[in-house]
């Protein structure tokens, strides 16, 4: 488009790589093409502006030469030269058998093997150390819930300036750098164990009913090893300084080096690779725990797994993930600032930004002077900040389940915490994981535009919510326990764990070691008055227990051929598990089918510069609102349909040993729908506001990018014109 002095407007100049490309070559060249677009008159002109031309067939007037202005510069900074493509090596080191890795699958690969390292540490190996190590280093479990909590907190801390200043940077070098601190936060946490001495077993305890005493006087100390609860925390920081490039900076490079109909199945993918990394977390720490905790140093113990004294090897797999997670940072780094194509695949591209008043401009990410401006830009951004409450509604019942889906298990079906803990794992692992994958697949699929991407999820959603009532329906009522629903043979109280036939034997509430007999569940041998055990049979087996009722006599010389109880809770009548866990397993899938395209909208609903800020905001509000106080949220919960407490010799309450079944069903129903229903009205809300740029417009990322720059340019050259 021409005005009537025959300039062509910048503004409204077709973007592709070529055009931009001659406008980063130089600043005579970049006057010279607001003038003319003929390739001839490019290379003629530069020469002829040197002295005033000569008049021809129009009477513009003569155009002498300007120095270089500030619009010219700002105009070469944001040429794309940004897309700094090249292959993939050190500076001038560029080996042939690399550039095969230098495409957005190489670079996926990567990423993906990245990603489940940092989900193998993060929510994998520290999760199932976690019970070890606060026997270890005496620890309450409060002080190892702010271990947990560190990771998130650095999380917060740094995911807005990491996203901020990283979007104009060298996001491959951000992500080696996110693989060393990830390596280092997995070799600090794994410190304490060579520098707190050897494990010293105590000694064991008695489980059975004795007359002498048998109980432990009150006493409060603290242990010099509950210090090194500082090494842990900064552990988790540098874990937590690892993970906010991966998942902002990351996926926005991936976003940027696909056309957009991929964008959504790249993400999903390593999305869906984060979430595996748990799952062979849980796998190698279990096959870790097996081994005894002082290996290294050649100790062995004839103390079993079985034994409540047994500490297993929990630091292995952090100095395991350590050497991998470094072993990323040269391909890393090897990695060019765009993979070669992305200049084009980004002049192909069409702006989908929500249409409001809040659009960035050309300045953005320059300095720290603009990250208020930015900061304030996004918040105002309505679609977008619905979306983000979104993901963090969904996120606190997420990562509630994820904490607390076993101890459901565990309590309403009668299984032991390690089965229950396996069936967790095999129903939320892969269907997470499959709910990733397919919800980028279907969006990739279908080419769905970001308000379809919006709509897909709230259905998604929507399907989800229908079916989290199963939870009322597939519970299961408690089985008897003396003493608490059951009395012991009709003595005793209901309430009180004391009972006549036990009266004698000084048990210990603090020791829960439950055991059934006859049908009914007893707090530990102890209490159901059991003298003589049989610790060679698997389970362990007791005989002439004193608070259950016999059916024959059973007496030493026959303690191979029957029992009174046995290690254990008592079988369960409820049939519903498999129900449960199948119905569970499609809530997990459409749960998670919407996370993808949920990501995806935002990143299409804002403007290109500011994707790797939004992802950093979102992130940082699904943890303050989603991940930090879910687990909290379900903790309380579940602590509030709790009917019998350990309260130890001191008076103090400890852990929950039985909850009320439907009671926790029915609250964990009411939270679920609760959350489901904050989702679904933020996304449904965010579909209704979202404005489409207009059809008759075609608006590429580049043009989006550079259009104040243009108009800036087109104002210095009409004040070259006015002063020639």
């Amino acid at each position: 488009m021409k005005s009537a002095k025959g300039i062509e407007n910048l503004a409204f100049v077709p973007s592709s790589p070529d055009i931009l490309r001659r406008l980063s070559a130089s600043p005579s060249q970049i006057e010279v093409s607001a003038f003319s677009s003929d390739p001839q008159k490019e290379n003629s002109q530069p020469q002829e502006l040197q002295k005033p031309q000569e008049p021809q067939k129009s009477p513009e007037p003569s155009l002498p030469s300007a120095p270089p202005s500030v619009s010219v510069e700002q105009l070469r900074s944001l040429s794309l030269s940004e897309f700094e493509e090249g292959p993939c090596g050190w500076r001038n080191f560029h080996p042939q058998c690399l550039q095969c890795f230098n495409t957005p699958r190489g670079f996926l690969l990567h990423y993906c093997l990245l990603a489940v390292t940092q989900g193998i540490v993060v929510n994998g190996l520290v999760n199932i150390s976690i019970s070890t190590i606060e026997k270890r280093y005496e620890m309450k479990s409060s002080l190892t819930g702010l271990i947990s909590s560190s990771y998130d907190i650095s999380f917060c801390l740094l995911s807005l300036f990491v996203s901020f200043f990283g979007e104009r940077g060298h996001k491959p070098r951000w992500l080696a750098f996110a693989a060393f601190m990830i390596g280092l936060g997995a070799l600090v946490f794994s410190l304490p164990q060579f520098f707190s001495g050897k494990y010293k077993l105590g000694s064991l305890f008695e489980d059975t009913c004795v007359t002498a005493s048998n109980s432990t006087s009150c006493t409060s100390s603290t242990s010099s090893l509950s210090n090194y609860l500082y090494v842990f925390i900064l552990g988790q920081l540098l874990l937590g300084a690892g993970g906010t490039p991966l998942y902002t900076l990351g996926t926005a490079f991936l976003d940027d080096s696909v056309p957009t109909h991929k964008s959504s199945l790249y993400i999903g993918t390593g999305y869906a690779m984060s979430i595996l990394g748990p799952a062979i977390g849980y796998v190698l720490g279990g096959q870790l725990l097996t081994m005894y905790i002082d290996v290294a140093v050649g100790e062995s113990t004839d103390v079993t797994e079985d034994d409540p004294r047994w500490l297993g090897a929990w630091w292995i797999g952090f100095l395991l993930s350590w050497i991998f997670a470094w072993s990323l940072i040269i391909p890393f780094s090897c990695f060019p600032k765009h993979l070669p194509g992305t200049a084009e695949i980004q002049a192909g591209k069409t702006s989908q930004a929500h249409q409001s008043n809040g659009n960035a401009d050309a300045k953005f990410g320059k300095s720290i002077k603009d990250f208020p401006a930015a900061l304030k830009n996004l918040m105002k951004n309505a679609v977008f900040m619905c979306l983000v409450l979104s993901t963090s509604s969904e996120a606190l019942i997420t990562t509630g389940f994820a904490t607390f889906l076993p101890k459901f298990i565990e309590n309403q079906f009668g299984l032991t915490s390690s089965f229950a803990a396996t069936l967790g794992g095999a129903v939320l692992i892969p269907g997470a994981a499959l709910g990733q994958i397919l919800g980028g697949f279907l969006v990739s699929k279908f080419k769905m535009t970001c308000k379809n991407t919006m709509k897909f999820a709230l259905f998604t959603s929507g399907v989800a919510f229908t079916l989290s009532f199963v939870f009322i329906y597939a519970n299961c009522e408690n089985e008897p326990f003396a003493g608490v629903s059951e009395s012991y043979n009709g003595t005793g109280e209901l309430g009180s764990l004391i009972a006549p036939c036990n009266a004698n034997c000084n048990c210990l509430r603090s020791y829960y070691y439950p055991v059934c007999g006859d049908g009914v569940q007893y707090f530990s041998p102890c209490f159901a008055g059991c003298s003589n055990p049989v610790s060679y049979r698997k389970p362990k087996v007791y005989y002439n227990c004193s608070c259950i009722k016999r059916k024959t006599e059973i007496t030493s010389t026959a303690e191979t051929l029957g029992f009174e109880a046995k290690a254990g809770k008592c079988e369960t009548h409820c049939a519903n598990l498999p129900i449960f866990l199948c119905i569970f397993f499609i809530i997990i899938i459409f749960t998670f089918m919407a996370g993808t395209p949920i990501t995806v909208s935002i990143l299409r609903c804002v403007n290109h510069r500011q994707r790797s800020l939004a992802l950093g905001i979102q992130f940082m509000f699904l943890r303050l609102l989603g991940t930090i106080p879910g687990p909290i949220i379900f903790g309380f919960t579940i602590d509030s349909t709790c009917i019998l407490w350990d309260i130890n010799d001191c008076g103090i309450k400890g852990a929950c040993w039985i909850y009320d079944n439907i009671k926790m069903a029915h609250m964990l129903v009411a939270i679920s729908v609760t959350c489901k229903v904050i989702t679904m009205f933020f996304n449904g809300f965010a579909i209704f506001l979202y404005r489409p740029p207009p059809p008759a417009t075609d608006v590429s990322f580049h043009t989006e990018n550079s259009v104040v720059t243009n108009v800036l340019a087109e104002e210095d050259l009409n004040k070259v014109v006015k002063e020639g």
